[in-house]
């Protein structure tokens, strides 16, 4: 692990508008630099970056970060290559290479070295190969597309990867998943009779392998295990092949397998990507749809295929935009994508991903398929299983139309289902001179706290309301301020809680503080009001509490002494006009 403290130096040291500025010309824009973003096609600069808070967020399509994570999505670098290739540009030396790494094992350098010797012994090994290479011309490959792919075999015996790496004990080869170890210390290769397709990252460097088997055999496909170089979770095969195919149509492919990526694009849609033996995730939807406005997936009309679909909707509620889109194919019983492509033709293809099913159509009849919608009891159903995922859409038009076609087929009313569903209503035309409405208390603060992490120890946190999302947040929020030694930067928080469960509602946050930029003296004024709000509803709650309680069985010794002291803060907070008179 790379220390917190050189982290926080780090992010100290760099400067992220020279950064951004060397990849996307910045122009000012107020208080902060602005941009057309480089992560989805807009004519319109919405693409914004703050010198003061040291990060950037586009209100486009979300986007948003530290200087750290704009290297991890704009050169497609992971979290060590992108801290240690900013430490170079400040002439400083990351503490894990320079002594750690050394005694922990390989570094990423040598792991992704051995990667692509494994890749061109596996390349050369498919030439010597004829059942291998029937196999691609059965499947209907042409050299040229193997090349493409740089698609490879592995031989049958134990041992092959021998013939590459002379030191077959060397501790690389085992850290990068090329071989296995058995319980008395002996070695053999992971990937044997196999034809081996290349996961690549977006340097155009392997850094894993998808094996195919190739006549019988468990299983079908053979992934590599994660390693330093490799999360399944974030990577996805064929995207930098698809790129050029991506930029002309605004589309994605989703499909599950590595051969239906090949074939398609050995008949010309270039525009396919697979998942690496896991469900789609919400990091592989937000990094499609930086590149493209619409993903559709395409999988087996099963029910295997239905439900990766379902996984595929559920990881997409949070990241989707009202221009962004999401579409489902499901494929007759005797076809894959593969087969399909072959078979009927790309135009054939092609015309079935251009009229998929929207993402709406699909979550409605998936959920109605489980209720019996000619009851009043499965139109409650329908609502109660809606609730959740129509809750995480961050689309206000999609969640209305949603609503709307929910509330048809439940016959409830367009409100009742809102209200069913804890849904905030979206907003509407206001009246000429009406208030813009207030943010909630806890959201206020957590804004307040992210633009002043010293606000976290005047914070008192047993003054929060009951539980919520806002207020979970706030309270990590100031956790993790309060166990740092040294006082965190803004940046440097957005950058620990990266990828944790109140990611979305900081950079929501984090927004804002670039909308409306504070002065020291007004968020100084804005967090002594929040307080005494806050404090003030702490009041009102505990006595209220302990007044019912009070009604209702009496109280102890010391909650009649805490029910006087509340009473004497009720009545200092309204002689400062803080709490209004009640006529208790």
């Amino acid at each position: 692990m790379i220390p917190e403290s050189f982290l926080q130096e780090l992010l100290h040291r760099v400067d992220i508008v020279d950064l951004i500025d060397g990849y996307v010309p910045l122009k000012k824009a107020g208080a902060n630099y602005a941009a057309c973003c480089p992560f989805h096609n807009e004519k319109s600069p919405s693409f914004t970056v703050s010198p003061t808070k040291q990060f950037y967020h586009c209100f486009g399509c979300g986007a948003h970060g530290t200087a750290i994570r704009f290297l991890m999505e704009y050169s497609g670098l992971g979290f060590i290559d992108a801290v240690k290739e900013l430490a170079g540009r400040m002439g400083m030396v990351v503490p894990e290479e320079a002594g750690r790494v050394r005694h922990e094992g390989p570094r990423t350098a040598e792991l992704t070295e051995v990667m692509g010797k494994a890749a061109q012994y596996y390349f050369e090994q498919l030439k010597h190969s004829d059942k291998a290479k029937e196999y691609l011309k059965r499947r209907g490959l042409t050299g040229e597309i193997a090349l493409k792919f740089r698609i490879g075999y592995a031989p049958e015996g134990k041992y092959g990867l021998k013939g590459a790496f002379p030191n077959y004990d060397a501790p690389e080869l085992e850290k990068a998943g090329l071989v296995k170890q058995t319980e008395d210390g002996r070695r053999y290769d992971r990937f044997r009779d196999r034809v081996m397709f290349p996961i690549i990252n977006q340097k155009n460097e392997v850094i894993a392998f998808g094996g195919r088997v190739i006549d019988q055999g468990e299983p079908k496909y053979l992934n590599s295990p994660e390693t330093p170089l490799f999360e399944k979770g974030r990577e996805l095969f064929g995207l930098p092949q698809a790129r050029q195919a991506l930029r002309e149509k605004n589309t994605v492919i989703v499909v599950e397998g590595y051969m239906d990526v090949v074939a398609l694009a050995q008949h010309g849609v270039g525009n396919a990507v697979a998942t690496l033996g896991t469900a789609t995730t919400a990091t592989h939807v937000q990094k499609l749809l930086r590149q493209v406005d619409r993903i559709v997936y395409c999988f087996d009309g099963d029910a295997a295929g239905r439900k990766a679909a379902w996984r595929g909707l559920e990881n997409s509620l949070e990241s989707l935009a009202d221009n962004k889109s999401i579409g489902f194919v499901f494929l007759p019983p005797e076809h894959d994508p593969d087969s399909y492509v072959r078979e009927l033709g790309k135009e054939a293809f092609e015309r079935m991903i251009d009229q998929a099913m929207p993402l709406s159509d699909f979550l409605l009849k998936e959920l109605a398929s489980h209720c019996d919608l000619t009851t009043s009891e499965g139109k409650s159903k329908l609502v109660y299983e809606a609730k959740p995922l129509i809750q995480r859409l961050a689309t206000p038009l999609l969640r209305l139309q949603l609503v709307k076609r929910l509330a048809e087929a439940s016959s409830f009313s367009q409100q009742e289902v809102e209200r069913l569903c804890d849904l905030k209503p979206v907003a509407r035309a206001a009246p000429a001179r009406a208030p813009r409405q207030a943010l909630s208390l806890p959201r206020t603060l957590l804004r307040l706290v992210l633009h002043r992490p010293d606000f976290a120890a005047r914070l008192p946190l047993h003054w929060l309301p009951a539980d919520s999302t806002e207020t979970r947040a706030l309270r990590r929020l100031c956790e993790q301020i309060k166990r740092d030694a040294d006082l965190p930067s803004s940046a440097m928080l957005l950058e620990r809680l990266r990828g944790g469960d109140d990611e979305a509602i900081l950079q929501s946050a984090a927004a804002s503080l670039l909308q409306s930029p504070q002065s020291e003296e007004e968020s100084e004024q804005e967090f002594a009001g929040a307080l005494a709000r806050l404090e003030m509803n702490w009041v009102e709650q505990e006595f209220r509490r302990l007044q019912h309680k009070a009604a209702g069985g009496g109280l102890d010794s010391e909650e009649k002494r805490e029910f006087v002291h509340l009473l004497q803060e009720r009545e200092r907070l309204r002689k400062a006009g803080i709490l209004a008179g009640s006529g208790d």
